[in-house]
């Protein structure tokens, strides 16, 4: 099967330097991973040829591209997520806030849209520490308890889900609500583009949006295409 009629998902599981350029075309490979590149291309109106050269220009020899998340143990990867991206959604999220405060403060009057761009920021780091909260105390002790669990022989972990497939459609439908909100702020601001009387606190408040989504994207490609699918793999071969 030709790369142009693979979903992205699998493209950035088998090449991880492709997510370079999913974001530079801004292709979805973690809520939107499921479709096929084509149609993925379509959509943001790309020429497919151009992007299969720029995947096949990126790809990179596998000792350059460090560690492969989808061979680690489960445990390894909860807590990569938890003190790499969890820890970066509590750290940016009140600074996000705050600078969407502050320009709507100093340029709202000539700026309505503004209004838009704080509610949204709001909304979306409201949404994302609940959630993150939820993975910590919830599902990811569970994924951990299965692995431990299996790797002692023992009987798998119980939940009061009765199975790991419940949390995990939870979480993934937080992740979409989420995907939405932060489509809606790159629209919104005009991918990140700020207009000529801005100010640095302006510029440096996109710029960290900006910073903001390539993370969120990252880490929503661990969790849809790498933890939750072994997850439910593992919990079902002790089925």
């Amino acid at each position: 099967m030709s790369a142009a009629e693979t979903t992205v998902r699998e493209i950035a599981l088998e090449n991880p330097a492709s997510i370079r350029v999913f974001e530079k075309f801004g292709i979805d490979y973690c809520c939107g991973g499921h479709k096929l590149l084509t149609q993925a291309c379509r959509e943001r109106a790309l020429e497919p040829s151009a992007v299969l050269a720029a995947l096949d220009a990126a790809r990179e020899p596998a000792e350059k591209l460090g560690i492969d998340w989808s061979k680690v143990g489960l445990d390894s990867l909860c807590e990569h997520i938890v003190t790499k991206h969890h820890a970066y959604v509590r750290d940016e999220v009140p600074r996000l806030m705050q600078f969407a405060q502050q320009v709507l403060a100093r340029h709202g009057d000539r700026h309505p849209e503004m209004v838009e761009v704080q509610e949204l920021v709001r909304a979306l780091g409201e949404e994302l520490l609940v959630h993150t909260g939820k993975e910590e105390a919830v599902l990811f002790p569970y994924i951990t308890n299965l692995e431990r669990n299996l790797r002692r022989c023992g009987p798998p972990a119980l939940g009061c889900f009765g199975t790991v497939k419940i949390p995990i459609r939870v979480m993934l439908a937080d992740h979409e609500a989420a995907g939405e909100m932060m489509a809606q702020i790159r629209e919104a601001t005009g991918n990140y583009t700020a207009p000529s009387d801005a100010c640095p606190t302006w510029q440096g408040f996109y710029q960290a949006l900006d910073e903001f989504e390539r993370d969120f994207h990252q880490h929503l490609h661990l969790e849809n295409n790498i933890l939750f699918p072994r997850a439910i793999e593992l919990e079902e071969s002790c089925g």
